[in-house]
């Protein structure tokens, strides 16, 4: 019997590492839960062996554990209503997932790009399958409610027929000439969303392990962008990074300005506010050739 409330603090826990003090109000119940229910076997058996002292301080120390109970209890009561008036950010949408990642970049992306980016600096996971429908869907609401919504996810246009680039997603409210892709948009596009993603990594502590892996992904297509001689991913500099894609920017960013800029005229003079979203339609591209 003495065993057993030999070490009523152990009993707190049920192992020798806990420590209540530190605990939250939940875990405190449930340990102090345990604590009484064993107590209150101890005080049975006491009562039936007749070891009234020992009934005594088990009683004494049940009283104890369940005032500790009731304190708990109404500490969890009292953070309830600040958690319902403070509650957890809500879990956004596909859509502004996509848009947080299009944004960063700033030009047209593709999906396995898009999933990077989102892992590398924004919470919350991006499920590459759910991605495949989504330009339909945005379609669709375009459809029923012509410019009800703040933006809308889209393809990126190409610049020869005006038609949906395949697997580029870019963002309604960008300019058409930003939409456009053009022979040298691709490359182009690489530059600046290895600019923008050195300027957010720039930002971060030297833990961001994933976003700094995501650099070093863009910086390995650089020359000069990367350590020489390193086999895999390994510490890249930010500001280098920038400094040599926008040195390779400035020698092709003129004539892609102008091939984007002539493509986005022609858009606006012959498509209609869908198609300058989600492309021309089939019976359409002859018209919009050049």
């Amino acid at each position: 019997m003495s065993e057993s409330i030999s070490a009523p603090h152990d009993a707190w826990s049920g192992s020798a590492s806990a420590e209540p003090g530190r605990a939250g109000p939940g875990t405190r119940i449930e340990l102090l839960e345990r604590r009484i229910d064993r107590l209150r076997g101890d005080l049975r058996r006491a009562a039936t062996t007749g070891d009234r002292a020992q009934a005594r301080t088990l009683r004494a120390e049940l009283r104890r554990v369940e005032h500790a109970w009731d304190a708990a209890l109404a500490e969890l009561e009292d953070r309830t209503p600040a958690a319902r008036q403070h509650p957890a950010p809500p879990i956004l949408s596909i859509r502004e997932q996509v848009h947080h990642a299009l944004t960063l970049l700033s030009v047209p992306a593709a999906p396995k790009l898009i999933i990077a980016v989102h892992d590398a600096f924004f919470p919350g996971e991006l499920v590459a399958a759910r991605l495949t429908s989504l330009r339909r869907d945005e379609e669709r609401s375009f459809k029923v409610a012509p410019y009800g919504r703040p933006y809308y996810l889209c393809p990126a246009l190409t610049a020869d027929l005006l038609s949906p680039a395949r697997g580029l997603l870019a963002i309604s409210t960008w300019p058409l000439e930003t939409r456009v892709v053009g022979p040298l948009s691709a490359r182009v596009d690489f530059l600046v969303g290895a600019i923008k993603v050195a300027e957010r990594v720039a930002q971060l502590p030297d833990d961001a392990h994933d976003a700094r892996r995501l650099l070093w992904r863009f910086a390995a297509g650089i020359p000069g962008a990367a350590p020489a001689g390193g086999g895999g991913p390994g510490p890249v500099d930010p500001a280098t990074v920038a400094g040599r894609a926008q040195a390779e920017l400035d020698v092709h960013i003129e004539a892609d300005a102008a091939d984007r800029a002539a493509a986005a005229a022609r858009a606006h003079d012959r498509l209609d506010g869908a198609e300058t979203l989600f492309g021309a339609r089939l019976q359409r591209l002859r018209r919009t050739a050049t």
